[in-house]
């Protein structure tokens, strides 16, 4: 069984997946929604091959703490996603987690064409790591 991290986003949607013992998260996917035209479809599609029991979607909070129109939309998306798959959804604040992936990305020195393809689901498994590692202390 594993866990699947998700960072939605308006053009693109990252996808993380736990190791079946669920202590690391690594990046699997980006989801281009350009030209994917049915997303929720395929992220059902590698939960079932992936058997994932979990997915944690990072929720977009404003720095204030405060709940914007990414998160209404974030949420929606999430709703749409647990219904297909009947797969329990879960949120994990995801403040920075982009800023954080491309500062990763920058350091591992990754050309900026480069990063764009893959900070998304960088961001997804920073999301997913943030969960696996709070679920550990509990």
């Amino acid at each position: 069984m594993r866990v699947m991290g998700v960072d939605y986003g308006e053009a693109r949607i990252g996808i993380a997946l736990s190791d079946p013992l669920l202590i690391t998260a690594q990046t699997f996917e980006v989801i281009d929604r350009r030209k994917v035209s049915r997303p929720l479809e395929r992220i059902a599609q590698i939960a079932v091959e992936q058997d994932v029991e979990l997915i944690v979607v990072g929720l977009p909070i404003n720095m204030n703490g405060t709940m914007g129109e990414r998160v209404s939309r974030t949420k929606e998306f999430a709703r749409e996603l647990e219904e297909l798959t009947g797969i329990q959804v879960k949120w994990m604040d995801e403040r920075l987690s982009t800023v954080r992936a491309e500062q990763i990305l920058i350091e591992g020195e990754v050309r900026r064409q480069r990063r764009k393809g893959v900070v998304d689901k960088v961001a997804a498994a920073l999301i997913l790591q943030t969960y696996l590692d709070a679920k550990g202390r509990m």
